[in-house]
């Protein structure tokens, strides 16, 4: 699937959309240059998960967790990882991201997940990617399954 976001909310609802869909262990691989909307994505997926708390990128941390509130959802929590400063895939693994990526009860989204491809091995992941557009913030957007 491809498309193209003219405003920063509509890449948010395309986010939300996305969100639909998922299921427990999905994990959501972003491909993108820096500014390309990958933070922006994910705060509305994380919205239309239900996570209520504010979306910041986890590039300094590596990963922030957040916990879905959606009544009746078997997915408890949303994993954020932003893999751009690692070294390598030992930073993450030592953090405890492995207890996370493709867990069922957790949907995963990584930004950068191009430096950890080892660890995506063998995992349901829905690999979208972002390209500026012809204006500032317009955005290409293309879904591709594993």
């Amino acid at each position: 699937m491809r498309l193209t976001t003219k405003t920063e909310p509509e890449t948010k609802n395309f986010g939300k959309k996305i969100a639909s869909t998922l299921r427990g262990g999905d994990i959501v691989a972003l491909y993108g240059e820096l500014g390309t909307g990958k933070t922006v994505f994910t705060k509305g997926l994380a919205a239309g998960l239900g996570v209520k708390e504010e979306i910041t990128s986890p590039t300094f941390t590596l990963m922030n967790i957040y916990k879905i509130q959606s009544p009746g959802s078997k997915v408890q929590s949303l994993v954020h990882v932003d893999t751009y400063r690692l070294k390598n895939e030992a930073e993450l693994i030592g953090i405890g991201a492995e207890d996370y990526i493709g867990a069922p009860g957790t949907i995963t989204v990584i930004e950068w997940p191009e430096k950890i491809t080892s660890l995506l091995k063998l995992k349901t992941v829905i690999n979208i990617h972002f390209k500026h557009g012809q204006t500032p913030s317009e955005r290409s957007v293309e879904v591709r399954d594993n």
